[in-house]
């Protein structure tokens, strides 16, 4: 079985202070009879939520609704986080072993969990466009939250990797007129490719029927409200930590009296709780990434070994990366 740690032993990344990180040991795995042993080929990096994670920015009041499956330590620090983890299957039921599938685990280069714990990811999804399925389930459950309908005018704030998921899932709509707007240029490419327009906020279309806001940036968030016409819905998908944002409900938020609902991930949408559980809404997202399309959201892959080195300029503002692959030994095979 695939290790990476020079003692023999899985390594995994760990937070362990404000702006720093380090690869750790960690114990043999021990399956029990209703596990699996899991050997990474894939991770990716979340930039909006493990940012936060990085940089200690996680509010004391969230430490236990910011807990991810499977992670280890306790917040600030040290903390083992992340969720969009794709490996295969090296022991254990018998009917997955062999199988590629997706967990919600954090970057670790083997490790067991319940069977049920895992999806196997489709045959006509790559393993490295997989790592897309943590960020695919947040747009879909936003999608859902925001019920945008055919031929409507649609614009979302914010071209990180939610966000150009939102777009595209909207751009599937018949007759919809949706545009990614972001303060980044070089953001028109990925939209063009996704088949959605792209703007600079100076120049995006006003009057929308919906304005989803992924910025992460309390200026984004007052973007999104002059985007939007009366009555409209504007979804927050953004979560900021620590940090404090100011946004215009005075002057004419209530005279026009648009809607501000939030979107999160944690729970089924309202629309589809009856109906739906996180384990199928997370396999309808791996199904949704067949597109090769979606390519173009995944950065060039970083060995594992030199993540606790990148991490800052990964993290940067500055960075245009949008979905950071991270590469793990058992991945040199094709994928």
């Amino acid at each position: 079985m695939a290790r990476d740690h020079g003692d023999g032993r899985a390594a995994a990344l760990w937070y362990i202070s404000p702006g720093k990180a380090e690869l750790r040991a960690e114990p043999e795995a021990r399956p029990g009879a209703a596990d699996v042993v899991i050997r990474a080929l894939h991770s990716a990096l979340s930039r909006g939520t493990e940012r936060l994670v990085f940089t200690g920015s996680v509010p004391e009041t969230e430490f236990e609704r910011m807990r991810c499956p499977f992670m280890a330590g306790a917040f600030p620090f040290p903390v083992k986080y992340g969720y969009a983890m794709v490996g295969e299957v090296a022991a254990g039921r018998e009917d997955l072993r062999g199988r590629t599938v997706f967990a919600l685990h954090p970057h670790q280069t083997e490790f067991a969990l319940p069977a049920d714990a895992v999806v196997i990811v489709p045959d006509r999804v790559p393993a490295r466009r997989a790592v897309l399925a943590a960020n695919m389930e947040t747009a879909l459950n936003a999608v859902w939250d925001a019920a945008p309908g055919p031929a409507d005018r649609i614009a979302v704030v914010g071209g990180g990797v939610v966000g150009l998921l939102v777009a595209w899932l909207c751009g599937a709509l018949p007759r919809a007129e949706v545009t990614v707007v972001d303060i980044d240029p070089a953001r028109a490419e990925p939209a063009s490719r996704l088949g959605v327009g792209f703007a600079l906020p100076d120049g995006a279309p006003r009057d929308c029927d919906l304005v989803v806001h992924a910025s992460g940036n309390g200026a984004g968030l007052t973007t999104a409200l002059q985007l939007a016409g009366d009555e409209a819905t504007i979804l927050e998908l953004s979560w900021y930590g620590r940090s404090e944002v100011t946004a215009p409900f005075g002057a004419a938020f209530h005279s026009r009296r648009l809607r501000l609902i939030s979107s999160q991930v944690g729970r089924v949408a309202p629309s589809h709780r009856t109906r739906w559980t996180p384990p199928r809404r997370l396999a309808a997202a791996l199904d949704l990434l067949a597109d090769p399309r979606l390519d173009v959201l995944l950065a060039p892959a970083l060995p594992l070994a030199d993540l606790p080195g990148r991490l800052s300029q990964i993290f940067s503002p500055k960075s245009r990366a949008l979905c950071q692959v991270i590469d793990y030994p058992a991945s040199r095979q094709p994928s």
